[in-house]
């Protein structure tokens, strides 16, 4: 399932751990990221899509707020970081058929639904502590 405490040394660790995560992952089940600027939510994310199949570019959707990814599951990456809150965005639009991948998630109005992970990235030294876990309502 891939929960857990991780210790990510470089970039590479970061993406095979989005990568293994993904494997299995369906529409209907989101993600939500914590961690501050440069802790690594995007560099999972493009792991997490390449473990999907996925080959193109993937940067973080700051400025456009979200990005889907037409593939199987399709996906949503949305980064709320530039909003207080988004409340109105419709990202609900996406709950049901889209695997969701959230940055800053405590933009949200309220939890997406109950089939949602969490993972809360932390710089330490040269590299990344990565919580993951199936999220406790």
């Amino acid at each position: 399932m891939c929960a857990g405490e991780f210790f990510l040394p470089d970039e590479e660790a970061t993406l095979a751990l989005g990568a293994r995560w993904a494997k299995g992952r369906q529409a209907g089940e989101a993600l939500l990221l914590t961690g501050d600027l440069g802790a690594g939510k995007t560099t999972f994310i493009r792991g997490a899509l390449r473990g999907l199949g996925f080959d193109g570019a993937v940067r973080s959707p700051s400025f456009s707020l979200m990005a889907v990814y037409e593939m199987s599951p399709p996906v949503l990456h949305a980064d709320l970081y530039r909003l207080q809150s988004a409340e109105g965005l419709g990202l609900e639009d996406y709950w049901d058929d889209h695997l969701c991948l959230i940055e800053w998630p405590d933009r949200l109005p309220g939890l997406p639904h109950d089939r949602c992970w969490r993972l809360e990235l932390e710089v330490e030294g040269e590299g990344r502590i990565a919580r993951l876990a199936p999220s406790a309502h």
